[in-house]
Parts: C-alpha cells; structure tokens; sequence
C-alpha cells in the first residue's frame, strides 16, 4: 500500500493545543500538511484563555521540519471562527482539510446544570463545529475538494449519565455532518464524524489513570488522517476509534410495520405489533432522509 501523505495541503485542526488535536497536528505535519494550529487555551471547562498551548504544538511540528502556524480565535462565535479560517487561507492561501476537535465539559445531572452549563457547551461543540465548517465550505468549495472531519462522542450516540449538554450536542454533529455530506457532494467536499475514545485532559476528569494510557490520543490518530486525505472515497459515516479500537457506527432503520392507511391505525394493533416494529433484524442505513422517505412511501403505495 503507498504512503498516504499530504504533500501540498492545508489542514486547519481546532482545539490542537493538546490531546487528539495535537496528535492529529502532528501526524499530519509529518506527512506533508501545513497545519494551522487552532487553541483558544481555556480550561477544561471553557474559562479564559493561553496562546501558549497552540504555540506550543506549532513549535513542536517546527522542530521536526514541519510548517504549521498559530491561532487562537475561538470557535464559539461566527466572527472569530471565520478568522481561524482565514488564517489559513492568508499563511498558505487555501483550505483542504478541517478536523473540528475543539471542545469543554461542564458535566452536571440534568436537574443540576445551570442553563449556562448548557448554552457554553453547546456554543462551543455544536455551533463552533457549524461556524468552522460554514466558513471553510466556502474556500472548499471554490476549488471542488475538501475533507471534513467532526468530533462526536459515544455520550451522544449511546447517551451517558450527567452529560445531557455535552451529548445533545455531539449527537447534534452527527446530524450536521450528515447533511453536510449531501450539500458537499458535488464538490468534492466530503464530511465525516469520529467518536474517540482518549486519554486527554477533559477525560482524565472520568477515566482511571491506567486507563488513560491505554487509550491515547495517538491511537485514533491514523483513522482520522485516513479519512482527511485525497485516498478517502466515504462520507456521511461515524466511525469509533479508540485504544487500537476502530470500528463504524450507524443509524440503522428496522424493516417494521406497514398498515393499511386507508384504514383506522388504532393503539391496540400498534401494541401488538411492537416487536416487530422494535426488531433491527434484516434493518438498513439510508443515505438521505429522502431516500427513507421514499422507501416507506413506495412501500405504502403496494400496500
């Protein structure tokens, strides 16, 4: 198999000061990228800021002949994401490849979270993903290709205690990418989601520390370099990765149950239909919200 490189392309990674972005930053300088190293340098939990962390990672990449430049705009509001962008459009004159990792915690049981627990995680993972990805599409665009690649997190695909914030938005870029992955296709745009499993500051907070070694960082790593290079031909799928872990996820619709419209649809046949309707065996994923339209639509017409 040849080497997948990236000779000639530009990566934009947020939240590269340290974690999965820093590993990403530097694989992916080591392989040919010019990386613009986004941090904002808060806390955990999304309060003030550092340059030094992203200049840290950038001195890092230096100092292994890489080229990689600074930013520390925050991703949470429209103005200052387009400034991530364009920072790499102004250094290196264009955009190939956006991870968005960047992201905070602010764990609390529901009936505990303050409502600016909430607003701040969601500004930060949800809209900070859609400002970033709104604003590299239209470079990507302009030259027919690109790589996107979003974070999620297993809290949002399976749900987790305490994290009603933190999972609504994960699962939120689950379905922004998907519809990303229509809008794009045209352009040669493709868009992914990740669900890492890693040892980073923001999971030291819950993982045991022997834990936290197993799963590092650079271990899921090569599955998101893989899916920002030109050798990539999938878009619109989740994939975990973790620990030497990798695996797809997905939305998978069973085959159900089809009634009779023209007929009363009453409670009780509902009821004694529910297995079936709650059976995955023999289930399918669709590619648009159109295509499973249409499919239970044609499937009510035969009846």
């Amino acid at each position: 198999m040849s080497e997948i490189r990236f000779d000639g392309r530009v990566a934009v990674i947020t939240g590269a000061g340290g974690g999965l972005g820093r590993a990403y930053a530097l694989l992916l300088a080591s392989r040919g990228a010019k990386v613009v190293v986004n941090d904002l340098g808060g806390t955990f939990d999304g309060v003030g800021s550092d340059t030094a962390a992203a200049q840290k990672v950038v001195d890092e990449i230096k100092a292994l002949g890489g080229e990689a430049v600074a930013n520390f705009d925050s991703v949470s509001q429209w103005e200052s994401a387009v400034k991530i962008i364009q920072t790499a459009v102004d250094h290196y004159g264009k955009i190939d490849i956006l991870i968005n990792n960047a992201g905070i915690l602010r764990d609390k049981s529901l009936m505990k979270m303050e409502i600016e627990d909430y607003l701040k995680v969601m500004a930060v993972h949800l809209n900070g993903t859609f400002f970033c990805t709104k604003a590299a599409f239209a470079e990507m665009r302009k030259q027919n290709y690109g790589r996107i690649v979003s974070t999620a997190s297993a809290a949002g695909v399976y749900g987790n205690f305490g994290q009603t914030n933190y999972g609504a938005a994960k699962m939120g870029i689950v379905g922004l990418m998907n519809c990303v992955k229509q809008e794009g296709a045209r352009y040669g745009i493709l868009a992914n989601t990740i669900v890492p499993t890693a040892g980073t500051r923001l999971t030291a907070t819950v993982m045991p520390p022997d834990v936290v070694e197993k799963v590092k960082p650079e271990y899921v790593a090569p599955l998101v370099a893989w899916l920002c290079s030109e050798q990539c031909d999938v878009s619109g799928n989740i994939f975990t990765a973790g620990g030497g872990y990798f695996s797809r996820a997905a939305v998978v619709e069973g085959p159900g149950v089809f009634f009779d419209p023209s007929r009363e649809i009453t409670v009780e046949m509902v009821v004694e239909k529910l297995d079936q309707i709650k059976s995955l065996e023999g289930g399918r994923e669709f590619g648009s919200a159109l295509e499973q339209t249409g499919y239970a639509l044609s499937k009510l017409v035969s009846i």
